[in-house]
Order: C-alpha cells, then structure tokens, then sequence
C-alpha cells in the first residue's frame, strides 16, 4: 500500500500532525498499535491526572472548553479529549496495527506492520517518550521474596502486601505514587536522586501559568547550552490533584515518608543508597529559586506586581542528618519495590541507523538524521514543553513546514 506519509502513533501528537497533514491535503495514514490514546487508557495508574491544567490542553484547531480550566484532567477525561479530537478531525487512523519494522530503500520509506506493508515518502515517529519503565540494571538483585512493580503495573495500593514499600525515584511519578501509597496506611521509603522541585501554586497562579506567560515553557532547543543534557532533565514534581496539592519532598516528609539517597546497588539483599541526598536537595532548591527569580522579573517587567500577590519563597528540603545508607529488603521490613524512575522510549523496530548509545534518536528540533523522517512527542523536542500537548501542537506546527519543504524538494527534482 501507498502513502505520501506514514504517521506512527495516534496518541495526542500524532493526532496533531495528522490535522496539519491534511490541512495541507497531504495525503497519509496514523498506525496505531491498539486503539486511539492507548496508553492513556492502559499504561497508568488509576488514581492519575494530569500534571498540566486543563486550558493547557490545546491542539491544532482544538483545545479545552469544559467548565474547569484550572483543573486537571483524569485518566478518562484525557482519553475522551483525544478520541474526540480524532473523530472531528477525520483522522485516517488505523487501529490494531503493531509496526514490526520501518526501513528505507530505493530512496522511499517501507513500514512492515501486521496487517500491511505501507510504502513512503515521509514518516513521522510519534509514539512517545513513554513507552517502557526505565529500570535499572541493578533491579535484577532484588531478592525474590520482595515484589517489585513498574508504574506500569502499579494501579493502587490495594494491590500491594501489607507492609514497607521503597520507591525509587523522586520525580513526578515517584513522588505521586510514593505519597499515595503512604497515604494507604504503609510506611515509604523514598530513594532520591537528581530531581526537579515544584510548587502546584505561586502568587496566585499555577505554576504552569507562570512559566507560560512568562516564556520559560517556550524556551527553544537552540538556546540552551546542552539540549542533550536538557533532554534528560527529570519531570518537575508536580502532580493535578483536586486540592491542588504540592508534592515536593517536604510534603511527603510531613505525610510520613522517609528520605533516603539514590539507590546505588543492591548486594547481599541489602540496599544500598548514595550519600548525596543533602546535595541532591539543595540543589534542587537552588534551581527552584532561579525560576521563581525568573517569573519575578518577567511580573516587574509587565507591570503586573500590583496585581498579584507578592513573591515568596519556599522553605528549603528538610533531610536528617544521617539519612541510611543501606537497608535490608529481606528482614520484612521492605516487602515491595516499586520503580518511579520515569520510563523511556522504545524504538526497537526502527531498522535505519539513526539511534544514539542510548537508544535515542539523533534528531535536529524533531528533524531525523534520515531524509524525510520526522520525530514527535519527545521530551525538549523544539521547546521546552514538547512533551506536553500544547508543546506537541507549537512543535507540529513548526515540523509540518519542514515536512512539505522536503515533499516540494522532492518533487521538484522528479519533475526536473
């Protein structure tokens, strides 16, 4: 079968480069591997929400008109919005079609899936940056007796053994699901590395609404000093609760939970953490006051002081002296493991040489180092919100127009 372009991925990002396609009557098909925002409907846990509020939620030709702009969408609510966005805009998706391979020969594309070959002139990968847990090796060593669990298969408390739970892994994920299992009447131990500190509220306003209006989400890859380093730069510990909750590490120590460094290595069946949670902290506070620093300065800027309240800061992360540098999960103390280190995503059936050591695709603001492919939905991909929809929607808006560049290059030496 025959296309101009082979979009992979019918989630919120495929969806957005689908209505620009046919804007542009660029003829194409979206392959989804089940059904239209799968892994919205089968890969969280029962509890999420959105992180981001719902009037961030804006795709091309589409966004938010609910009576809740300041709220955060469930689980549910997220998979209507992109299903229906799917049917108004006519998409040509493909439901229940695995892509088993994507090659290039004779100067065109070849998708092998399981229900045709599709033939092309374009591809734009955009499965997402979330398709696998990001496990460590060391999770190999935890001894059998303790259950471990992927945020893929985490879905409530209700389903772990009564007892101590150590997360790992203290950004977004980490923190919500560390806080919500505490909540359940188990004791948390949380392992902390390098993580990004957030407030749900300041002055007023989300924080969310501060570094839009203040640029900071808009900030480009090619203004950053090292948009490679940029790129891996853990989520901000944010979650959308109801109550606006924050879930920074202070408010999981006053819930209960207890502090420990990175896990390290696990030897013996004894864990073993890093002693650099102090440092881990601090620095995270000391980013946090940079971009409190920075909305500040855009408010005094725009003449808005006297309309907001006025700037505060945040107490710094509480940590005990001694946190433990080691803990042993065969005493029954630690009777589940569960890793909240984020995830990552999985481009093993890409046959064309454009993956990094680490299994990324080499790419230039979502241009791939293949001619005529096009990535989509990665974290810092153009800006830094591209892994957001509103992101994904700026990002594709841009990506179409090296998309249809390409295709009238094309053509223009096949006419020649």
């Amino acid at each position: 079968m025959r296309t101009t372009t082979v979009v992979i991925g019918a989630g919120h990002s495929g969806l957005a480069m689908s209505k620009l396609l046919s804007d542009r009557s660029i003829d194409h098909v979206v392959l989804e591997r089940h059904k239209v925002a799968n892994s919205w409907r089968t890969e969280r846990w029962d509890a999420l929400r959105l992180l981001t509020p719902n009037w961030q939620c804006r795709l091309p030709g589409y966004s938010y008109d609910g009576h809740d702009p300041n709220g955060f969408m469930t689980m549910a609510e997220v998979v209507d919005f992109i299903r229906d966005y799917a049917t108004l805009i006519a998409a040509p998706v493909q439901t229940e079609t695995t892509v088993w391979s994507v090659r290039r020969a004779n100067g065109e594309y070849r998708v092998t899936t399981n229900q045709d070959e599709w033939r092309c002139e374009t591809v734009v990968v955009a499965t997402g940056a979330f398709n696998v847990p990001h496990l460590p090796t060391l999770s190999d060593a935890v001894p059998p007796s303790v259950t471990t669990l992927t945020p893929f298969e985490y879905k409530n408390p209700d389903q772990l053994a009564e007892g101590g739970v150590l997360v790992v892994g203290a950004s977004a994920t980490g923190v919500q699901i560390a806080s919500e299992v505490q909540r359940s009447g188990r004791q948390v131990t949380l392992a902390v590395g390098e993580h990004v500190r957030g407030p749900r509220d300041y002055r007023g306003r989300d924080i969310h609404w501060w570094m839009d209006a203040a640029g900071v989400l808009d900030e480009r890859y090619d203004e950053v000093d090292d948009i490679v380093r940029a790129r891996r730069v853990p989520s901000m510990q944010l979650a959308g609760s109801p109550e606006r909750a924050t879930f920074d590490l202070n408010a999981l120590t006053n819930g209960g939970v207890k502090l420990v460094g990175r896990l390290a290595g696990i030897s013996g069946g004894r864990a073993q953490f890093s002693g650099s949670l102090r440092n881990k902290c601090e620095l995270a506070d000391l980013k946090l006051g940079r971009l409190l620093d920075t909305i500040d300065e855009w408010t005094t800027r725009s003449g808005l002081d006297d309309s907001m309240p006025p700037p505060h800061r945040f107490s710094p992360t509480v940590v005990d002296d001694s946190p433990p540098l080691g803990l042993d999960i065969t005493s029954g103390e630690i009777v589940t493991v569960i890793w909240g280190r984020g995830f990552r995503p999985d481009y093993s059936w890409l046959d064309i040489p454009v993956l990094d050591a680490k299994g990324m695709i080499r790419h230039d603001g979502g241009v791939v180092d293949s001619p005529g492919m096009f990535l989509l939905g990665s974290p810092f991909l153009r800006r830094r919100k591209s892994s957001f929809m509103d992101g994904a929607r700026a990002d594709a808006q841009e990506l179409i127009v090296e998309l249809t560049a390409y295709l009238d290059a094309r053509a223009s030496v096949t006419s020649d």
